[in-house]
């Protein structure tokens, strides 16, 4: 029986979590300041906010479980410690509670809770100094180039027990597969949405952000990412970024024609996707119902496409157009080339491709042949 709950209050335009007890309702007071302190005031995504507050309902409930509190891991010595924390990576594999219709979480999922409640001690030991410090959690510092060249020294914590993560299988779309569901589409905005996603490169949440009153410069063609914490969608652009994109001329004409189409729509509000039907009709799109029409798409035309897909496909169609990898790396909005580059399809073929060309320039440049005829 579950004993802790994952909550959620919203006030004004901020939404706050917390973790309480089912029976008494009561909030964890330390979690609850944590989450605020660290996620809501600091203007992290909603989906951060959400998933720190699951790894630490999570984490109190494999505490009970071992009748433990907050405190009981610090008076273990480093063995012990170590097996408290890896197993609670293998609680979270077999989560006791879960329901026939919940899947369990990969690695990295797991990995990523872990993460959390280490960043909470973290918070913690500030609060309760006394404590000392966790001994399985090293403190190292690396240094990493942004995409523009600057450097920037990080400090992370470092802990030697993780899961191994499984290799994300995520793949570029084909230019074949987007036009296969446009013309499978059944209205201009879900046509004009894969459009922009496909010539800006921008993240579904960015896309959703749009304001078609103050983020698209009719003249340029161009459309800007806005970081906003207030959306009502609760899509926001990553890492409080801002930057530009451009359309073509021609998507730019059908983003017209949307606008055009449901102009009495949206006129009430100012996101540029919204709603075109049902009790929502007219209200702020959100990402589930862009996942549930991919989902539709699918079973219509047997072509399995997502958001990532068709953001993974601009990279490698501009890379591919000879673009360079930090002028990819900015269109993306990522911190680091080493993103990027997860993103593209450099390795494999086109790597063996660009070796062969290599050989073929510099053939013989260590004098091979005339070793061998030595010999």
């Amino acid at each position: 029986m579950r004993r802790y709950e994952v909550g959620t209050v919203k006030e004004g335009a901020d939404r706050y979590y917390f973790v309480r007890e089912k029976e008494t309702f009561a909030i964890e007071p330390l979690t609850a300041k944590y989450l605020k302190l660290h996620y809501i005031e600091s203007n992290r995504s909603p989906n951060t906010a959400r998933r720190a507050a699951y790894a630490l309902c999570f984490y109190l409930e494999y505490l009970n479980e071992k009748q433990m509190g907050l405190t009981g891991p610090y008076d273990l010595p480093f063995d012990e410690q170590f097996q408290h924390f890896t197993g609670f990576l293998s609680w979270l594999k077999r989560i006791p509670y879960k329901t026939e219709d919940q899947t369990l979480p990969r690695n990295k999922t797991c990995n990523a809770y872990l993460k959390d409640v280490f960043r909470f001690y973290s918070f913690f030991e500030t609060e309760h100094p006394e404590t000392g410090y966790l001994k399985v959690v090293s403190y190292q510092q690396s240094v990493v180039v942004n995409a523009v060249g600057v450097r920037k020294t990080l400090r992370y914590r470092a802990f030697n027990g993780y899961l191994k993560e499984e290799e994300r299988d995520v793949r570029a779309a084909s230019q074949e597969e987007i036009l296969d569901t446009l013309k499978a589409c059944t209205n201009c905005r879900d046509q004009l949405l894969i459009l922009m996603m496909a010539e800006l490169g921008f993240r579904l949440g960015e896309i959703l952000g749009i304001d078609y009153t103050k983020d698209i410069d009719y003249e340029r063609h161009e459309v800007k990412v806005r970081f906003r914490a207030d959306n009502e969608n609760e899509s926001r652009a990553k890492n409080a970024e801002e930057r530009r994109g451009k359309l073509s001329d021609d998507t730019f004409q059908f983003l017209l024609h949307y606008i055009s189409e449901y102009r009495e729509l949206l006129q009430h509000q100012t996101f540029l996707f919204i709603n075109i039907a049902g009790d929502t009709k007219g209200k702020p799109l959100k990402a589930a119902s862009v996942y549930d029409m991919f989902d539709r798409m699918e079973k219509k035309t047997g072509v399995r496409l997502t958001p990532h897909m068709i953001r993974r496909y601009f990279g490698n169609l501009r890379y591919e157009a000879g673009w360079a990898l930090e002028l990819i790396s900015y269109a993306y909005g990522h911190r680091h080339l080493e993103t990027t580059t997860t993103y593209l399809d450099i390795v494999d073929n086109r790597l063996i491709d660009a070796s062969n060309r290599f050989y073929e320039e510099t053939r013989d440049v260590y004098g091979v042949d005339e070793l061998l005829y030595r010999r």
